[in-house]
């Protein structure tokens, strides 16, 4: 029965040509979009997942905020060096712990070979153990133990060593210190939250030359240290976390006017929660957002709908082409239900030739996405079991449910009325096809709306002023090998008439401002607490001319001023935030910040130096007492000469610093760098809601050709009485034209909503514009006119005779 049911599906699909083509052909972009945005959301949602005990692993986190108002000023994913063995110490639901840091970009080399590496960490002996790293060469159990040990990714370890056993071979680090080579490991898969590509002996760090083991006991204020517990089975997170207040109190400095747990709180975060729900101050690479993956699940699951109804619409609409079928089926014994499950068992094979299909244009099309997207997907996290047996059940749900309603429709049909040829396609179903349109526009305008907000808010960002003058500014990365010679280098670079300036911070704009100390004010004779949170950027006295700041009152940092070493320069919002009623009014006071006292000599405007996700916070800018708190160089290029002014930048740098490799970034690259997640949500965005238009005009194609052959002999009799091209084509669009006004009624407070909502993420956001909802609403109407009418056209043109012959 089944296979026969299978033949008739068949020769229906040769015979109805069109509406076939359209309905497989919707199913499968339908289904192929589906399959790419599943790609990707498995892909999200494994991170971490690849380790053998990684729902017992959580990273200790660290909250800073105010003790007398409780305000949150910072939370970091990182936490002071004490930290980590107290833990162990003090609680024996703690299993293990391991930490790491994040070394600074550092010059590595073997013989002539010399590189900066970006990716290397500092990490305990126990790393091995604590998470799943393949290790090819080498005794995981004893690689990191003996100081000056270092463990390599493969492609590392041939980058210096090519094809040699790297294995007992030294590299020196920053031109001071040798490392033995323990092994090498497999790189870290893409899922997962950082990439370690060089890993150093924790021990090392209790050399006083470069941490010392006095620090790592009592450095509180050094929060750099990624720190991971992993606790006993069964054992609640969230009792641990209880008992923390007490643990910090215990062990932490006592403060002059609040307990320690007054201003600092530690929390646990699940390991495999770092990717998705993790936005934290810092981290150790970009994290995605589970509102991503809600929104791509969204846009599959309405494509998806897109596609269904399409089926649906236009199954129903050909039953006038399958009546005279049905009602000889139902004469010779047929009963219904088995010509619903006739039609049912149609609908799924045309699903299952839709899935294969959309197999296929995966394969194809994923290579696309990951340039696209920047991700890294395979197909092959579908061919797993667990993703296999739900796909395998797809073609039946998605041909159930698109194929039901037509089957019952169709089954319906009285044979008396059909043989006799009085039945016409029409009643009941053509409400439910007009409600099944309107859902398809509506869900193209909503896709519309959301593209055009997305595109809109980034557009802002790109061209919104940042305060501060970003333009042909190199940044270059600060190393302790200038100290004595940066007045020299400075003065060389100079020389090149092209380079305009030249500046040293501790951060520069496009980067987090996470460091911050208590600031206090005069008051009466002396300086008091002033219980606000002011983060600090460390600067040299170029720093302000170099990118362009203004000053609003006083002075930028002068080197004719040998005492601004300990002077201070505010942002707006810092004198707003102190109690100053004018910038004017805060220049001359007493200051003091941190451990350092002196006077506020000028108020800079606002700038954003971070992303337009945060709000401009009150900042400011000290001279260091020592230049290593510097981490960058800032030069600004003057003209249009930017070859020779990097060339002669690259000339300098070699001469005064030939054992550390030359790299630079643009202020431009890193300012485009901050929004790429939102770059590729947009190109993603675009995609899709051009291929959910695209699926829903191939419906309406298919409906309007149908009813307007339904409508032919209409057509032929207004011709012969005079009706033009014009009108007949008016005639044959005013209806769906109607069904997508309703649409856009519809979609526009749905959109709204869901662009508003993602907005919020924005400190800095473009309000919706009432035109971006009428231009969708347009841009609707146009294509579903253009596909009506070419349908309409051709019907509007026909000789009438042709149509009238038969009457």
């Amino acid at each position: 029965m089944i296979f026969n049911y299978l033949k008739i599906a068949v020769r229906n699909l040769l015979k109805y040509k069109f509406i076939s083509f359209n309905n497989l052909f919707g199913l499968t972009v339908g289904l192929a979009c589906c399959l790419l945005i599943l790609t990707y959301i498995i892909h999200e949602l494994s991170y971490e997942k690849y380790h053998d005990k990684a729902d017992r692993i959580y990273r200790v986190t660290r909250l800073f905020k105010n003790g007398e108002t409780g305000v949150t000023s910072l939370h970091l994913n990182t936490v002071s060096p004490p930290f980590g063995p107290l833990l162990v110490n003090d609680f024996k639901e703690i299993e293990k712990l391991t930490r790491t840091l994040q070394n600074n970009t550092v010059p590595f080399r073997y013989e002539d070979k010399i590189f900066n590496e970006l990716n290397s960490y500092w990490a305990d002996s126990n790393f091995f153990h604590f998470f799943k790293v393949d290790v090819v060469k080498g005794n995981p159990s004893r690689a990191l133990t003996d100081p000056y040990s270092v463990m390599l990714e493969e492609s590392i370890a041939r980058k210096y060593f090519g094809t040699a056993d790297p294995v007992d071979k030294v590299i020196r680090m920053n031109n001071q210190f040798d490392f033995k080579v323990t092994g090498t490991y497999k790189a870290f898969p893409t899922n997962t939250h950082f990439h370690p590509e060089l890993m150093l002996s924790f021990s090392t760090l209790r050399d006083t030359a470069i941490y010392g083991e006095e620090r790592l006991r009592t450095n509180w204020g050094n929060n750099s240290f990624f720190t991971y517990a992993m606790l006993t089975p069964g054992y609640d997170a969230k009792k641990l976390e209880a008992q923390f207040p007490a643990f910090i109190d215990r062990h932490m400095p006592k403060g002059s006017h609040f307990k320690p747990s007054k201003t600092t709180e530690l929390f646990l975060q699940r390991l495999t929660d770092i990717h998705l729900r993790s936005h934290l101050d810092s981290e150790a690479e970009q994290n995605g957002d589970i509102k991503r993956v809600y929104i791509f699940s969204a846009i599959a699951l309405f494509i998806l709908l897109i596609a269904c109804i399409n089926y649906m619409n236009l199954s129903t609409a050909r039953s006038a082409l399958r009546a005279r079928e049905i009602g000889v089926r139902k004469v010779v014994g047929a009963e219904r239900k088995s010509i619903i499950l006739q039609f049912l068992t149609e609908s799924v094979f045309v699903c299952w030739l839709a899935i294969i299909l959309a197999f296929v244009t995966t394969w194809l099309v994923i290579p696309l996405l990951n340039q696209i997207s920047g991700a890294s997907l395979s197909i092959d996290v579908l061919l797993r079991w667990q993703v296999m047996v739900p796909l395998i059940i797809i073609p039946f749900i998605v041909g159930i449910l698109s194929g039901l309603y037509p089957a019952i429709f169709m089954s319906s049909f009285q044979p008396i009325m059909v043989l006799k040829g009085l039945f016409r396609a029409g009643g009941g179903n053509i409400s439910f096809r007009k409600v099944l349109v309107t859902a398809q526009f509506a869900i193209s305008i909503i896709l519309i709306v959301s593209t055009a907000v997305v595109f809109k808010q980034m557009r802002f960002m790109q061209n919104k002023e940042l305060g501060f003058d970003r333009e042909h500014i190199v940044t270059l990365p600060y190393t302790s090998a200038l100290n004595d010679q940066y007045d020299a280098f400075r003065t060389a670079l100079l020389q090149e008439s092209a380079l305009k300036d030249v500046g040293r911070s501790s951060r520069i704009p496009t980067g987090r401002l996470l460091d911050a100390m208590g600031s206090q004010m005069k008051n009466g004779d002396t300086l008091a607490p002033a219980n606000v949170d002011i983060k600090y950027v460390a600067a040299d006295h170029d720093f302000t001319s170099t990118y362009g700041i203004k000053m609003v009152a006083g002075r930028p940092f002068s080197r004719d001023f040998s005492l601004d070493t300990s002077a201070f320069l505010i942002n707006e919002s810092a004198a707003s935030i102190l109690g100053f009623k004018r910038p004017e009014d805060a220049v001359g006071k007493d200051f003091g910040y941190g451990n350092r006292r002196g006077k506020l000599i000028g108020v800079f405007h606002d700038f954003h130096f971070e992303s337009l996700h945060q709000k401009i916070v009150p900042l400011v800018l000290l001279v260091p007492r020592s230049a290593n708190n510097f981490g960058n160089i800032s030069v600004k290029i003057a003209g249009s000469n930017l070859t020779g002014a990097l060339a002669h930048i690259e000339k300098t740098w070699h001469k005064f610093l030939p054992e550390v490799p030359y790299q630079y970034t643009f202020m431009d690259d890193n300012f485009t760098r901050l929004y790429e997640a939102e770059q590729r949500e947009k190109n993603i965005f675009t995609i899709f809601a051009f291929i959910a238009i695209f699926i829903a005009c191939l419906g309406l194609l298919g409906l309007s050709a149908f009813t307007i052959s339904q409508r032919v002999k209409e057509i032929g009799i207004r011709k012969v009485l005079g009706a033009d091209v014009s009108t007949i084509v008016t005639l044959l669009s005013k209806d769906f034209m109607k069904l997508v006004i309703i649409s856009a009624i519809i979609a526009f407070p749905v959109a709204w909503w869901a662009m508003n909502s993602w907005l919020q993420d924005f400190a800095y956001r473009i309000s919706i514009p009432w035109w971006i909802f009428l231009l969708a609403g347009i841009v609707a109407a146009l294509i579903a006119l253009a596909t009506i009418s070419f349908q309409a056209v051709r019907a509007a043109l026909a000789n009438p005779v042709k149509s009238l012959r038969t009457e």
